[in-house]
């Protein structure tokens, strides 16, 4: 479990992150069009997730803003957002935006947050998940996690970066 803060109050994960050199777990999450996208989606891929409580949040929406405009210079690489928000959500938020060098998916009806150990256990977030990143490579092995140890807070993109090149 780890233990994250929201404005400073206690806030538990289900687990931890995976380690770098893991090879990720497969995937269902659902796209604003409703069609379901697997890991095998991203194949042959760098990708980089940026999983968050909710697109309807500042933070979240920075996060979201930040990683398509800083990842869609780089080549072979996929930011993959990750929240429970509705798909029709996520997609009008990226329309509305012009995020086009995203994909933004909805673990509404799937089990991403419990396999990768982010969904939120208590406090008045329980059941969302928790602000992280993970940065694999075209193999699916991670080369860099982050848990953000206080939810308001954005990640850090640059260390996120870095495990690109």
């Amino acid at each position: 479990m780890s233990a994250i803060t929201l404005k400073g109050n206690p806030v538990n994960t289900l687990g931890s992150l995976p380690d770098v050199g893991f090879t990720v777990k497969d995937f269902a999450l659902v796209d604003s069009a409703l069609n379901v996208k697997t890991l095998e989606n991203f194949e042959g891929k760098k990708k980089v997730f940026n999983i968050f409580p909710s697109i309807d949040t500042p933070t979240c929406a920075s996060s979201a803003r930040k990683f398509n405009e800083e990842v869609s210079n780089l080549e072979n690489t996929v930011v993959i957002n990750v929240s429970k928000d509705l798909p029709f959500a996520l997609g009008r938020f990226c329309a509305a935006e012009g995020l086009n060098n995203v994909e933004t998916l909805s673990d509404f009806r799937g089990t991403f947050g419990d396999d990768y150990e982010v969904t939120i256990t208590d406090s008045p977030m329980k059941g969302l998940l928790s602000r992280a990143v993970i940065v694999t490579d075209e193999n699916n092995k991670v080369l860099y996690t982050e848990q953000v140890s206080e939810i308001a807070n954005e990640p850090n993109y640059e260390a996120a970066l870095v495990a690109l090149k």
